[in-house]
C-alpha cells in the first residue's frame, strides 16, 4: 500500500499474474482500463479524484505495464474483456462502471457486448474503434524466427520522446517522468513477445451492427486534435451506439487524462453519479 492508501499488488486472474492498483471503500466500484502499450500510470492523475465517490480498480492488461507478458494468453479483445470480468468478480462486484482509454475502450465495449449486466455505465476516453484485423501476410509473417526483433527494431527506431509527441497536443508537458514512464516497457524482451501475439490474436474492432445492440449508457470523450484516433471515430462512434453522447476538449491530444484530468474527472462524474 501507498501512503495515499493505494494498494499496489499483483493478482491470480484466470491463471494470469496481473499488477493492480485499487481503493475499496464502502462507494460503487469502477474500473480503469488503459490502452496499447501503456499502463495504470495513464490513470495516475485522476485516480485521486475518483476515489473521493468510487472504489476504484485500475488493471495493467496481461503484455503491458507490470503484468505477465504470457506466452500462452490469447490476446484477443474478447479475452481482455472476460478477463477484466473475472477482475471484477475478484473484488467481490457483480457489476461496475468503466472508464477506458484507447485500445482499452475496445475492451470495454467487448465487454459491454457480451456480459451488459455487468457494466453500468461505460466511459470511453479517445477509444479506438473500426480497425480492421492484421492482414494475414503479417500474421504469417509474425511467426517467423527474430520477427521480434524487427518489431523492437521498427519501435524503437524513434526515440519515446517522438512517441509521446504523438499523443499530446502540449508538447511542454512532457518531461523526464513521462519519458521514462513511457519509455520502461521498450526496455522489455517480453513486450515484444506480449505485442506479437497480440498483433496475431487482435480481432478487428467491433462492426456498427454489434455497437448498435450495446445500450450501456456511454460518454465519448475526445482531444480535438488527437492524431492517433482522431475525433472522426468519436464521431461515427457516437452515431453507431444507441445511448451516447460525445465531449470534445479544444487543443488537447490523445494521451488526455495528462492534459486535461480535470475536466475528465469532471465529466466522468457527470455521467456516473
Amino acid at each position: 500500500m501507498t501512503g495515499n492508501g493505494l494498494n499496489q499488488t499483483y493478482l491470480k486472474v484466470a491463471g494470469i499474474n496481473l499488477y493492480c492498483e485499487y481503493i475499496l471503500n464502502d462507494k460503487p466500484p469502477i474500473l480503469l482500463i488503459h490502452g496499447f502499450a501503456s499502463s495504470t500510470y495513464t490513470f495516475r492523475r485522476i485516480i485521486p479524484f475518483l476515489e473521493k465517490q468510487y472504489s476504484v480498480i485500475a488493471v495493467d492488461l496481461p503484455g503491458f505495464g507490470k503484468s505477465e507478458k504470457s506466452t500462452s494468453f490469447i490476446y484477443s479483445f474478447q479475452n481482455y474483456a472476460k478477463l477484466m470480468i473475472e477482475c471484477i468478480h475478484h473484488f467481490g462486484y457483480s457489476n461496475t462502471h468503466i472508464v477506458a482509454h484507447s485500445m482499452g475502450g475496445q475492451i470495454a465495449l467487448h465487454m459491454a457486448l457480451m456480459a451488459p449486466e455487468k457494466v453500468n455505465k461505460l466511459v470511453l476516453l479517445c477509444s479506438s474503434g473500426y480497425l480492421k484485423r492484421s492482414k494475414k501476410l503479417l500474421i504469417l509473417t509474425s511467426y517467423l524466427p527474430y520477427f521480434d526483433k524487427l518489431v523492437h527494431y521498427y519501435i524503437r527506431r524513434k526515440d519515446v520522446k517522438f512517441h509521446l509527441r504523438n499523443v499530446f497536443f502540449d508538447h511542454t508537458l512532457i518531461n523526464e517522468e513521462l519519458i521514462q514512464e513511457f519509455g520502461k516497457p521498450l526496455n522489455e524482451k517480453g513486450f515484444y513477445k506480449a505485442l506479437i501475439r497480440l498483433l496475431r490474436h487482435r480481432e478487428g474492432d467491433l462492426l456498427p451492427q454489434q455497437l448498435q445492440d450495446i445500450h450501456v449508457p456511454t460518454l465519448l470523450i475526445w482531444g480535438e486534435e488527437d492524431r492517433v484516433v482522431p475525433v472522426e471515430i468519436g464521431q461515427r462512434l457516437v452515431s453507431d451506439l444507441p445511448d451516447a453522447q460525445l465531449i470534445t476538449y479544444e487543443k488537447t491530444g490523445h494521451l488526455i487524462t495528462e492534459e486535461r484530468p480535470e475536466f475528465v474527472i469532471k465529466n466522468i462524474l457527470m455521467h456516473t453519479i
